[in-house]
């Protein structure tokens, strides 16, 4: 029996397996492929949606953590009282430890507060503790409530270009499911905003009014917020509900959404119980692929050259546009 051809035979370095074991070693070796395009100025993202469990701080600490293995310098700002941001990164984050409330309650530095992020080079975290949840109603009493977050990070950059080789790239804020003082203080300070929506029926419900507080906000406080980035989140491709999800969102936000879709992932929702992002957890993982090609895709987009308004996106994308045999055809968890 004679050999194959030469050029019959499969490549082996260029299957999805091979592909997944190069960057799981590249992770392992605190970089992967080629450094990104530094941002012209440090992009502040602000990731919203007041409802919850459509993957927020999934997408602040895995966006964070692939953009620092990408080669760019990231700060992620928990405001969520729960501290689940911190824990994902592996920041303590129990009562007696310095966090995000010093700072925006008693005026502590930030610089006193940001830890770097074992394992990934490039990444800081300012830690949230349970002492947040009280902070809504501390904050109304105080001047200047909803600029409080954009006063000290303004402040931390400024120290940080002065006490580091590089100034940061990116800053991500992690907001709680709600749209009370502490989510006001991160549109203040943000001038991006970076809305996960999940792909299931309810998700679409309450984008609406998020889009009318983002313009209320801009109208009186931050005159250049605006929504530069739309995620798909837990994107399931076995149903046509998940397929008209995401075309409704795409019909609406245009060119805000990322081409790149998250999928539903075991191994995104294991990684917070050990203290790591996927991309640590399970490099050559689909989900933490999936956030390693949105990372890129979002900063070689940079920011938007017009800021997106809620005119050009609304009406926003409801939920009983969804029709009902979609509804049907999805199989149940």
């Amino acid at each position: 029996m004679t050999d194959a051809p030469e050029a019959d035979l499969p490549n082996l370095d260029d299957t999805p397996i091979a592909r997944a074991a190069e960057t799981a070693l590249r992770v392992l070796a605190g970089r992967v492929g080629d450094p990104l395009p530094r941002p012209p100025h440090t992009r502040v993202l602000t990731v919203a949606n007041q409802k919850g469990g459509v993957g927020k701080t999934t997408t602040t600490v895995n966006l964070a953590a692939a953009l620092a293995l990408q080669g760019a310098e990231v700060l992620v700002i928990d405001l969520d009282p729960q501290g689940n941001a911190s824990t994902a990164l592996g920041v303590e984050h129990h009562a007696e430890v310095p966090s995000i409330y010093d700072v925006l309650i008693d005026g502590r530095p930030m610089h006193e507060v940001v830890v770097a992020v074992d394992g990934i080079a490039g990444l800081w975290c300012a830690p949230a503790t349970i002492d947040l949840a009280g902070a809504e109603i501390e904050l109304v009493s105080l001047v200047a409530r909803e600029s409080r977050l954009a006063k000290a990070l303004s402040a931390y950059m400024t120290w940080a270009a002065e006490h580091r080789d590089s100034r940061l790239d990116y800053v991500l804020v992690d907001c709680p499911p709600s749209l009370g003082l502490l989510t006001v203080n991160a549109l203040v300070a943000a001038p991006e905003v970076l809305i996960p929506i999940q792909c299931e029926y309810y998700a679409l419900e309450g984008v609406g009014q998020l889009l009318r507080n983002v313009e209320l906000v801009k109208a009186h406080l931050n005159p250049d917020l605006h929504v530069s980035t739309v995620l798909l989140t837990m994107y399931d491709a076995r149903t046509r509900l998940a397929a008209q999800v995401a075309e409704e969102v795409r019909t609406h936000f245009v060119d805000t959404v990322l081409r790149t879709t998250v999928p539903r992932s075991v191994r995104i929702s294991e990684a917070p119980s050990y203290g790591q992002t996927v991309m640590t957890y399970d490099p050559g993982s689909t989900g933490a692929l999936s956030y390693l090609e949105a990372a890129r895709e979002m900063a070689l987009r940079g920011a938007p050259a017009e800021p997106t308004t809620v005119s050009s996106v609304t009406p926003a994308p409801s939920a009983t546009s969804l029709t009902a045999p979609a509804v049907e055809e999805a199989p149940r968890e």
